[in-house]
């Protein structure tokens, strides 16, 4: 099983970029070289990563240091509500963005709007992405912190001010934490395609998918991918590696309470995270909901696109199922094997989650658009289900490797022992244990696969689309008011798993 896994991994998810890996080796003697063009789109992306990077970091470390350090109330439902974001389409969050600057446009006197970003812009897109990428930052710092073990800060707390003791103390040791979640929000923000492309701001996603899409040059298409795909392994490559082992965790948190001495930023945390959380969340879906209001029938406009959201209903599905029972099986080999082939598959893993999109896609075109029986599900449905394992297996087989790690080997020793085959200790012994991980995983990749639009977009066979695929193309022609439901309504698809998964899992705590 773990052979017909790493098998499978390797055609559905490794071919396709190694594929533009090779079409691009031509193109490598020009990409040292760049065009006044191509240097343009260089700085733009670059530009895009970095501030993306360190805006969601700088919103995000502190909402860590306080879910993981301060007391407040509503702690589990305020951190569900800062995560929220990050599970929500990114081009979902463009729109609200370029609402919330028409809204205010009329609302506020220039001198106030001459402060604010224009959406249609470098700065723009990084707030958009920010919204969107704060989360993982935030999320980095508070594991960080719960894997500290908190006498440390008590013992500094006896002699020093408690900010002194966050500079010196706790600062240090989850720095590593936070640079390498940096550098991988970096990479996320370079490869993203439909923020960039919503705000017509101008990086080599973009590019490359004009290139292919519009003016149907693969050849050119490939030779924009080149620079993209070295910034972006490059970049993946340091994030993961400067993790060490600890991108797949190795023990439960120890920490122990948080220090007393925090105690007094209490008040100042619960506001900041009620600020981001009503920036980040509330006003977003609130702009959203007033422009769709103007719209001259909600319910005409979403059954006007049923069969595109049946279509991508039915298609996450499958794709979140093939995701979630390759990363099983792959999650266990890595949760089992030796440390150092571990941290190789652990980099590995990452630089495929950030490669780009729309790199994928003309992967998978490349690979699969031939005659043959190795062409025969290319102009299918089924072309959208392998970009969806291409993108998510590697961060899926990621998180289950985690929850796997938690299951004592000693379990499947003592079966073994008992006379028990390997399918029966897992079905009997492996899979009970982490049933939570399992459902948690297939909901994460139905929810990121109903909202992917970059892949997709190139590899939709002909007149079929996705929800994501409407909602991006009705944005050039369409009334706002109808784009704006369309977003809302695919909003709310995804928070129902959220909602069932979050039941499913108190139910099974409370048995």
């Amino acid at each position: 099983m773990m052979a017909i896994a790493a098998g499978a991994f390797i055609v559905f998810c490794v071919l396709p970029v190694l594929y533009m890996a090779y079409a691009a080796l031509p193109a490598l003697n020009n990409a040292a070289v760049l065009d006044s063009r191509q240097r343009g789109l260089l700085y733009n992306t670059i530009l895009l990563g970095l501030g993306t990077a360190a805006l969601a970091t700088l919103v995000g470390t502190p909402l860590g240091f306080a879910l993981a350090r301060v007391a407040f109330p509503f702690k589990m439902a305020l951190r569900l509500t800062l995560v929220a974001p990050a599970l929500l389409p990114p081009y979902v969050v463009a729109l609200a963005w370029i609402y919330l600057d028409g809204h205010v446009t009329s609302a506020v006197p220039p001198a106030i709007k001459s402060v604010l970003p224009n959406p249609y812009s470098i700065a723009g897109a990084i707030a958009a992405l920010t919204v969107v990428f704060y989360p993982l930052s935030m999320l980095a710092t508070e594991v960080g912190l719960r894997r500290l073990e908190s006498r440390l800060e008590e013992a500094a707390l006896l002699t020093a001010a408690p900010a002194r003791v966050l500079w010196r103390i706790t600062g240090p040791l989850i720095a590593r934490n936070v640079l390498s979640t940096a550098l991988v929000i970096m990479v996320l923000a370079i490869s993203e395609f439909s923020v960039p492309g919503l705000l017509r701001v101008r990086v080599f996603t973009t590019e490359v998918f004009t290139a292919f899409a519009a003016l149907y040059d693969f050849a050119r298409a490939t030779a924009l991918a080149v620079p993209l795909l070295i910034v972006s392994v490059g970049v993946a490559g340091a994030g993961a590696a400067l993790a060490g082992g600890r991108v797949v965790a190795t023990r439960r948190a120890t920490g122990g309470p948080p220090p007393v001495a925090f105690a007094t930023w209490g008040r100042p945390a619960l506001a900041a995270v009620i600020c981001v959380g009503l920036v980040t969340v509330a006003v977003p879906v609130a702009v959203l909901a007033r422009e769709a209001l103007r719209s001259t029938s909600i319910v005409g406009v979403v059954e006007g696109s049923r069969a595109a959201a049946t279509n991508s209903l039915l298609l996450a599905a499958i794709g979140a199922t093939a995701v979630t029972m390759l990363a099983l099986c792959l999650g266990y080999a890595r949760a089992r094997t030796d440390e150092s082939l571990g941290a190789v598959v652990d980099v590995i893993w990452v630089v495929l989650f950030t490669v780009p999109s729309t790199i994928v896609g003309l992967g998978l075109i490349g690979l699969w658009n031939r005659p043959g029986a190795l062409g025969a599900m290319y102009g299918t449905s089924a072309m959208v289900v392998l970009g969806y394992l291409a993108r998510f297996a590697p961060i899926a087989a990621l998180a289950l490797a985690s929850v796997i790690r938690f299951v004592p080997a000693s379990h499947e020793e003592a079966a073994a022992v008992a006379g028990a085959r390997w399918p029966r200790t897992m079905r009997d012994i492996v899979l009970p244990q982490i049933r939570i991980g399992i459902v948690a995983t297939w909901v994460i990749s139905f929810v990121l696969a109903f909202g992917e639009v970059g892949t997709s977009i190139l590899v939709a066979p002909p007149g079929e689309s996705t929800l994501p695929i409407r909602v991006y193309t009705l944005t050039a022609n369409a009334p706002p008011g109808q784009i704006a439901a369309l977003a809302l309504f695919q909003s709310a698809v995804i928070l129902c798993p959220l909602i069932l998964l979050g039941a499913v899992i108190a139910s099974w705590k409370t048995r």
